[in-house]
């Protein structure tokens, strides 16, 4: 598809892409950026980092090095300085490619970056660094759009995209994909989203621009501030956000006109209630992983609908296939699943982490695996519980293991309200799913906001945790100073 895409894009084509850029603007940059980096001696295979923030440049420079046959590694700002620099020495980049906000990152700007969580190495001292886009003091040189005939593109096959995922410091892990797996994804997205030509998507990751602009459609990118503005100008066909975002907008009162899809972090049945309520045709949810993007998908009536135990994440898209482990863990493979983690052999099945079962290729998880919390030498899994503490009142809830004084753990759900929902009636309304719970009924419900993690703003559990052992610690507390002689009650 990505082959398709670069050569179909005509320079002279003033049919908009992304804002303030034709298609034609698009293909020049994309041709302008293939002779520049063939002129960096670059062939196909190499790796290229791409530390450039989302737009036309960013595009054009992946859509170029794609078109030479470079392999390119995904650097995540948010990662940390030491993760970060341990990632990158392990793609073993030529060439950093990074605009002047990501090398001011690295810079003379970095207090300031990591009040907003940014940091990054000196990435000089990786690989030689070339700035996309407008230079500033201090800047690396330039490596602007050059004039000349378009290089033949790359007919081979092979790695196409190293994305950096979970893994520590020391041990790094990067997913490894190839165009074929690449090309299916994006296959598999467009048959998902369905772009009619010439009506605008939004979205803001290469999976939803990519095949949009290749099915005609021109791609906004969500807006920072002012996104209710925006949705009510563009009445985009089709809007991916990720829960937070999508929770975020519902909030602020935005009103949608088309197709909602939401993933990158659990989607609960409500939430995609909520999009339908304001104004979406239809609302999904997608199930997908960095190893295999996308896996499963299901409109918000089917989730709804369902009453069983666990989490119905849809069905499997065509191509992909499931199976259970003996562990209860389910195993993906497919043509939109990675190659491998770099460094390591090909996958036959891709272990998702996910505690779930497949009836009728729809997959219903019962929680992470890591997520795991041991009660009176039982196990509970999270996941097969949390839906249903989504009441009308809440907007996400977690179950979480505090330690307990024996060893054992305690049970704590962890309950973000809705803005305005009013405390007794969210506990109301819980008073019959945590009856239903049984051996897994919580030893107590703390109202509070989940902290979030990472670039997809998923539920940070871990930190969810400690903050359910602070407020169960400081209610215990408090209870226990109201017994002392003389205690006020």
């Amino acid at each position: 598809m990505l082959t398709e895409l670069i050569a179909a894009l005509d320079e002279d084509d003033d049919r908009p892409a992304l804002p303030g850029t034709s298609r034609g603007d698009l293909a020049r940059l994309v041709r302008g950026y293939a002779v520049a980096l063939a002129a960096e001696g670059l062939t196909a295979g190499e790796t290229v980092a791409l530390a450039v923030r989302p737009g036309p440049r960013s595009l054009a420079t992946l859509l170029a090095a794609y078109h030479l046959g470079l392999r390119i590694a995904v650097v995540d700002p948010t990662a940390g300085p030491d993760v970060v620099r341990a990632r990158l020495e392990l793609a073993s980049p030529r060439l950093v490619l990074a605009d002047a906000a990501a090398q001011a990152v690295a810079g003379w700007a970095a207090p300031l970056a990591r009040r907003a969580h940014l940091a990054l190495p000196d990435l000089s001292t990786i690989a030689p660094v070339r700035t996309i886009g407008r230079r500033l003091p201090g800047s690396a040189p330039g490596l602007p759009p050059r004039q000349g005939q378009r290089p033949s593109p790359y007919a081979g096959e092979g790695d196409a995209v190293v994305v950096f995922t979970s893994g520590t410091t020391s041990r790094p892990r990067a997913v490894v994909h190839t165009r074929a797996s690449i090309s299916a994804g994006m296959a598999a997205v467009r048959d998902l989203v369905r772009p009619v030509p010439g009506e605008p998507v939004l979205g803001g990751t290469f999976f939803v621009l990519l095949p949009s602009l290749a099915g005609g459609a021109p791609v906004a990118l969500p807006a920072r501030r002012g996104l209710k503005r925006q949705l009510r100008t563009l009445r985009p066909q089709a809007v991916y956000l990720t829960p937070p975002q999508l929770r975020a907008a519902l909030a602020d009162g935005c009103r949608f006109t088309g197709r909602v899809y939401s993933g990158s972090a659990p989607v609960s049945a409500s939430l995609l209630a909520a999009a339908r309520r304001a104004g979406a045709r239809e609302a999904w949810g997608v199930y997908a992983l960095t190893e295999v993007f996308p896996a499963a998908a299901v409109e918000s009536s089917e989730k709804s609908a369902y009453d069983g135990p666990g989490d119905l994440v849809g069905s499997l898209l065509p191509g992909v296939e499931a199976r259970v482990s003996t562990s209860g863990e389910v195993l993906l493979a497919g043509p939109t699943a990675a190659d491998r983690y770099l460094g390591s052999p090909p996958f036959e099945w891709v272990a998702t982490g996910d505690i779930g079962h497949v009836d009728d290729r729809r997959i219903v998880l019962g929680g992470r695996a890591k997520d795991m919390i041991l009660r009176d030498a039982e196990n509970i899994y999270p996941g097969l519980y949390e839906p249903a503490l989504h009441v009308p009142g809440v907007e996400l809830a977690l179950l979480v293991g505090v330690p307990a004084t024996d060893g054992d753990e305690r049970v704590v759900a962890v309950v973000q309200p809705t803005p305005g929902a009013a405390d007794h009636d969210i506990h109301a309304a819980l008073r019959d799913p945590l009856v239903r719970m049984g051996a897994a009924r919580p030893d107590a419900v703390v109202l509070a906001r989940i902290p979030l993690a990472g670039r997809s703003r998923k539920p940070d559990r871990a930190a969810t945790a400690a903050l359910a052992a602070r407020l169960t610690r400081a209610v215990a507390d408090r209870a226990k100073n109201q017994d002392l002689p003389g205690a006020g009650g």
